[in-house]
């Protein structure tokens, strides 16, 4: 066996993708303008990201995405560009890709916190590593586990009938589990899951989430008020920073909470378990910072007895990142993923689109993550020129 290819280039390019249309007079008919409760005050039209390309000594490239919105992320796309360029360039140039875990360790060791421009390179590695082999991400995650894997859909804030509405719409095409958005009132809140279920059916799931709208005594409320219609899981009820209040929440109800706002790192995931503030964990490709830090997430919480919600809205190569992530703990997730960066966002920036049909998105087949980056695409939403880092000899 030959020797394993280094890394040899980073290329990191700074993105802004507007929304949709529709998504945009959606979201602006809503309370607050963002089609949720969070009290963000400053418009939310389109997503901001950083793309990452890793170059091999023979040429192979690897692809990684980081989706950022401040009032969540807390990041920008210039401060994951300048973690890496400054600081983790420096333990990723001249290494091994297939050295994820070491790489991992490296770079908490001489970098704290960054957890998002640490995933954004780990995500690259696991696609580079295909690429070098010929074969699909998740089988250096354990395995294929499934070809397909059901989906959520994201109902924004709203009146009852227009949510009900648009369930419905997802609903005819398939889809099985529906997130409604909440938070602008328990008594409304209840209306809108009554509708919702009522109009549904009593075989789909729902799950809520109330963007940190309520008190730890107010969500305690509110949760009992939905909980007759049968509810997946409550996301982050509380001020993201407030584990106590979740904890509190979680001790006087039965629908499991989910943290999201206040979740990014391994630490949080594995300190709200064991508060018990948390009876779901929720995992993207930033939270809790790459494939790697996912998988060990996704597997503490299973020996936990905890199951995992996949959700985001990102561009096409952080959703294949996910549904590779995905097809390799399919048997132990427990709930549907929750993809809608294509439906949001007007391009998704690869060639190829997903396979998303009939309720399921399809497990790609190629190499990698299994699509390809459009380049024309990367020009044209690009925000400033890349940033490129090289191996010194």
């Amino acid at each position: 066996m030959g020797k394993t290819p280094r890394i040899e280039r980073i290329e990191l390019f700074p993105l802004h993708v507007p929304f949709r249309a529709l998504v945009r007079e959606a979201m602006a008919r809503s309370a607050g303008g963002l089609g949720m409760a969070i009290a963000a005050e400053e418009p939310w039209t389109g997503g901001d990201f950083v793309i990452a390309r890793l170059g091999a000594e023979d040429g192979s490239c690897g692809v990684g995405e980081a989706f950022v919105w401040l009032p969540e992320t807390g990041v920008s796309p210039a401060q994951i560009i300048d973690a890496v360029e400054h600081g983790l360039a420096r333990y990723l140039l001249g290494a091994s890709p297939f050295d994820v875990e070491g790489l991992r360790e490296r770079m908490d060791a001489n970098v704290a916190r960054s957890e998002v421009a640490k995933g954004l390179l780990d995500m690259a590695c696991y696609d580079l590593m295909g690429q070098l082999c010929g074969r699909a991400a998740c089988e250096f995650m354990g395995g294929r586990g499934a070809d397909a894997l059901p989906l959520a859909a994201l109902i924004p804030l709203g009146d009852a009938a227009s949510m009900v509405e648009m369930a419905l719409a997802f609903q005819k095409g398939g889809t099985k589990t529906f997130r409604l958005k909440l938070g602008t009132g328990i008594e409304t809140d209840r209306r809108v899951v009554a509708a919702a279920r009522e109009a549904l059916g009593p075989e789909v799931r729902l799950r809520v989430d109330y963007n940190q709208a309520y008190s730890a005594d107010e969500a305690v409320r509110a949760i009992e008020a939905i909980a007759p219609f049968g509810i997946d899981c409550a996301e982050q009820p509380v001020r993201a920073g407030d584990w106590l209040g979740m904890a509190r929440v979680q001790s006087r109800v039965a629908v499991p909470l989910m943290a999201h706002e206040g979740c990014f790192s391994l630490t949080d995931v594995t300190a709200l378990i064991e508060l018990g503030a948390v009876g779901v964990i929720g995992v993207n490709t930033e939270r809790p910072g790459g494939i790697t830090q996912a998988l060990r997430a996704i597997d503490y919480a299973s020996r936990r007895g905890l199951g995992t919600v996949l959700h985001n809205q990102p561009l096409g190569i952080a959703s294949a990142a996910q549904v590779q992530l995905g097809a390799a703990r399919a048997s132990v997730l427990g709930h549907a993923m929750e993809l809608f960066g294509h439906v949001m966002l007007e391009d998704d920036l690869i060639v190829d689109p997903l396979d998303y049909s009939g309720g399921f998105v399809r497990v790609p087949e190629r190499a990698g993550l299994g699509v390809t980056l459009d380049v024309d695409a990367l020009d044209r939403y690009a925000t400033a020129g890349p940033v490129v880092l090289e191996r010194s000899r």
